[in-house]
């Protein structure tokens, strides 16, 4: 009979069109279905469309944008650190998954996705949007390769959102400022290691992160011709390692840093809750040496920079010992030795050029007291 039929395929059973027969179904389960189907069609519903729908809720559920995205996270995830895989976690929860994590990914037209960003853009966050819209391309990007969808949507949203502010740079000290800086910094009264620790990232030029924990064992050759430091992969933007040579003032500062260290492994340690002097130690250091507003330690990357473009430096250079991304990825390939004579003959010339600041510096202190 018509119900018998139904009861069949409402139990999941697929008819042997090639031999014209039903496969076995237990007597049991068949009357079950058959009396699921009677109430089906007792409430106008055809079991077999109902069927498909719930096929179809089945398969949006696995390609919905929020399953797609959460995939595309694991898989990405050995690759970043752990604070960038919980960002763009709770970036996709808070932002995106609300709005359209269950439509299916295959399915999302530029309108829908630019609603979503609209309403970020709403609560005047206006960096965010634009991230939100690159992390969702990401997830798009993989969908397509993965079979899933056929576009990123995302593309045809150029030009759509409102523009994020200019950027606003650090306060960098520039070049004619120098020699004062550096006067001031020599007789800076505060805590030693804060001193010695400011001198090092300026002539450096690494991130405040990456010399606040900076650890013993990663210097070489302190007592050679060629003393270098490495910084491990874990403590990089980049998540890779870095080099950096070490111009002989450098070397200096750190001899007089070790036995401030006491026993520990750690070169500027400290009694905070990370073991090491904190940034705002090196902010309010500057603060009290008068670059309140005027100067960051972050700054001193721009300063360095700046100076040793306008002397003509190699950009590939500087950019490699700033610890820059190379965008080109065979480039940076090639670029596997990492210019390290150059950087080292650029990193002396950048701390005699400092030493030269300073005694400048203090010459104009002495006039001054003379005249005064």
């Amino acid at each position: 009979s018509c119900l018998w039929r139904l009861a069949y395929r409402f139990a999941g059973k697929q008819r042997t069109l090639a031999i014209g027969v039903y496969p076995r179904v237990g007597l049991a389960d068949a009357r079950k279905a058959r009396e699921a189907a009677k109430d089906l069609l007792a409430d106008a519903r055809d079991p077999s469309a109902e069927k498909k729908q719930a096929k179809r809720a089945t398969r949006i559920a696995g390609n919905s944008f929020e399953a797609i995205a959460r995939e595309w996270l694991e898989n990405e995830r050995p690759k970043w650190k752990s604070n960038h895989y919980e960002r763009l976690v709770r970036r996709l929860e808070q932002n995106v998954f609300l709005h359209m994590g269950k439509s299916s990914i295959d399915a999302i037209e530029p309108a829908e996705l630019l609603d979503v960003l609209r309403k970020i853009e709403a609560r005047g966050v206006s960096d965010i949007p634009g991230r939100v819209r690159q992390t969702c391309s990401q997830v798009f990007r993989y969908a397509v390769a993965t079979g899933r969808a056929k576009r990123d949507p995302t593309f045809d949203l150029r030009g759509a959102l409102k523009a994020p502010p200019r950027v606003k740079h650090r306060a960098s000290i520039a070049a004619d400022a120098l020699p004062t800086f550096m006067t001031r910094l020599a007789r800076y009264n505060g805590d030693e290691r804060t001193r010695l620790g400011i001198d090092f990232i300026l002539r450096t030029m690494v991130r405040t992160t990456e010399a606040r924990f900076a650890r013993w064992p990663e210097f070489e050759d302190l007592d050679g011709r060629s003393p270098l430091w490495r910084i491990p992969p874990g403590r990089m933007k980049i998540q890779r390692e870095h080099l950096v040579p070490l111009a002989p003032q450098v070397v200096e500062l750190l001899e007089q840093l070790r036995p401030l260290s006491g026993k520990s492994d750690l070169v500027f340690v400290a009694p905070t809750n990370a073991g090491v002097l904190s940034e705002n130690t090196f902010l309010f250091a500057l603060y009290n040496l008068g670059y309140h507003g005027k100067a960051t330690v972050h700054g001193f990357r721009g300063t360095a920079s700046t100076i040793l473009n306008e002397n003509e430096f190699e950009p590939d250079w500087i950019e490699r010992q700033l610890a820059h991304v190379e965008k080109d990825k065979v480039r940076a390939a090639y670029n596997a030795a990492q210019w390290l004579k150059q950087r080292r003959q650029m990193l002396l010339w950048w701390s005699d050029y400092l030493d030269e600041a300073e005694a400048k510096g203090k010459m104009q202190r002495d006039v001054d007291e003379l005249v005064g």
